[in-house]
């Protein structure tokens, strides 16, 4: 039987927790004990990036190095991390973009400074009802993995009512995204699956793959039995389209917006889905 080996930042985070119950002096000997120990890794892994930046010049190297999660992790502690802000934050973005261009939508980074991020969301995303869980999922998510020493997110076109800004924690898993099994197809659809306990209904047009939440915003039915029609999705309950390419808006009651979830293709076809919230 295979063991699973425990989380080592999870570990060490609990073992701080202990150490914070133990009474004086005991304490504030561990604690000491710790710091210096932190001290002493963080200047060595100076004096390796130092190393590493001196024999790398195209980059690459170091590029490799901070690939690894818990490299990455140690490096962010120490701010010793050699690939700037900046450039993780736009090769997160880039990541999420093929989505937002599916929905008819896009993002501008329009700057990061003092640990603040700041965004435009652009077309189908800018004031969309459903621009709140599309920047919380996916565009969030994205930043929070490859930048966790990011404070805050703000967003420009976010709908005001629905509060732009994001918190963002340091450390911790990337969170909402799950990748399961046996989700592509072949055919347009529509087709219903339930994953991590909501019913979501697939299509594809023009190649491109797209889910969203299988309830009607109109009637509240299942859109089990929806109709595919070009980029429309109708439901047969109450006979409302939906544009599938522009994020759900409905094309005979604008006031209505089926609910995407952010849908990305890896490059061996498998599919994430950021289903929570």
């Amino acid at each position: 039987m295979s063991v699973v080996a425990p989380d080592p930042v999870a570990r060490v985070e609990a073992l701080l927790e202990e150490l914070e119950r133990l009474d004086d002096p005991a304490r504030a000997t561990a604690l000491d004990a710790v710091t210096a120990l932190l001290d002493l890794y963080g200047e060595g892994l100076g004096r390796f990036v130092d190393h590493v930046a001196a024999h790398d010049d195209d980059g690459s190297l170091a590029g490799a190095v901070a690939a690894d999660p818990l490299v990455a992790h140690l490096l962010l502690v120490h701010g010793l991390h050699p690939v700037p802000l900046r450039d993780r934050v736009l090769g997160a973005l880039n990541d999420v973009r093929p989505y937002l261009e599916s929905h008819g939508g896009n993002v501008e980074l329009l700057g990061t400074e003092d640990g603040v991020v700041r965004l435009r969301l652009e077309g189908s995303c800018s004031g969309c009802p459903s621009s709140t869980m599309t920047l919380k999922l996916a565009i969030e998510s994205a930043i929070y993995k490859a930048a966790p020493d990011v404070d805050r997110v703000e967003a420009d076109g976010a709908p005001q009512e629905e509060a732009p800004l994001l918190q963002i924690e340091l450390a911790g898993p990337s969170r909402g995204w799950t990748t399961p099994k046996g989700i592509a197809f072949t055919g347009n659809g529509p087709v219903l699956r339930r994953v991590d306990g909501a019913d979501l209904v697939f299509v594809r047009v023009d190649g491109t793959q797209y889910a969203y939440r299988a309830i009607c915003p109109g009637c509240g039915a299942s859109l089990a039995a929806a109709s595919l029609n070009g980029i429309q999705l109708a439901c047969t309950t109450c006979d409302h389209r939906y544009d599938v390419r522009g994020a759900g808006r409905c094309l005979d009651a604008p006031q209505l917006h089926l609910q995407p979830v952010p849908l990305l293709v890896g490059e061996a076809g498998e599919v994430s889905l950021a289903v929570a919230g």
